[in-house]
This record gives C-alpha cells, structure tokens and sequence, in this order.
C-alpha cells in the first residue's frame, strides 16, 4: 500500500471515528425554510419534529415564500395537507412551536409585505440579524436548509 492511500485511510477512519462524537455534541439546531414547494416545507419541518423530539433546542427562520406559512391568513399552499400523513406546513410549524421550537421570520419578509407582526400567527416573531447570526455561527448548532 503506498503511503497516500495509507494517509487518506487513517483519515477517513479518524473521520468516522470522530462522527458520532460530533453529533452527540449538538444541542441546537436551526431550521431555515426558504423553499416555496409546500412538500419541502412539510419535510423539513417534519425532520425538526423528529429534532424536538430527540431534545434538541430548536430555531425555525422562515424566509421568503416559506414566510407565508406563518401568516395569520397564510395562501392555500401552506394549509394544504400534505401525503402521506395529511399535515400542511402550518400545522407542522404550530406543532413544532407547541413543542418548544422558536420560530421566526426574516427581519425582512413582513416589511416586504407591507405588514407587521399582528400578521403572523400565535408563536411567530420576527428574526433579529445579529441574534440569529450568532445561533447559526455557534459551533453547537446544526443548520439545515430547506
């Protein structure tokens, strides 16, 4: 064996090695939806139940399209239930935030709109930069992107 596949195999098994230990260490994680497909939204945030589920510290930002799930009046893709279990992503972000998840939009979808915080539904505020930046900065949190 020559001494480069030697190397890339004592660091692939260190890197395996080291996986598990890394992911006990999560203890946030922070959800960004962006995506408009009511299917994505639905996934990710079916994920971030089975997060909350395991104890993990959850964050949702909600931005762009995916905003409009957490609006008072939201469109009917945001209502629509989804297959196989007949959720829509606004019943999967109330449960999310009925099991302890923050959720938030982006500082800059509700003035995009027009609107204000009265137009977003029970639990939802609104991001703020610096805040956020620091959550998803943290060496402890996880990002997914959706």
């Amino acid at each position: 064996m020559t001494p480069r596949k030697t190397t890339l195999i004592a660091a692939v098994a260190l890197a395996l090695a080291a996986a598990p230990a890394a992911a006990r260490d999560v203890r946030r994680l922070v959800t960004v939806l962006t995506d408009p497909n009511p299917q994505t939204q639905l996934m990710g945030l079916v994920l971030t139940l089975q997060a909350l589920d395991r104890g993990t510290a959850v964050r949702v930002l909600l931005c762009g399209p995916a905003g409009d799930i957490a609006l008072a009046d939201p469109p009917a893709p945001a209502t629509a239930p989804q297959p196989p279990a007949g959720l829509s992503p606004q019943t999967a972000l109330a449960a999310a935030i009925g099991k302890g998840a923050r959720a938030e939009v982006c500082a800059i979808y509700l003035p995009g709109r027009g609107a204000g915080p009265e137009a977003l539904i029970e639990g939802v505020g609104v991001a703020k930069p610096d805040a956020m930046a620091r959550d998803l900065l943290d060496r402890q949190s996880r990002v997914w992107s959706f």
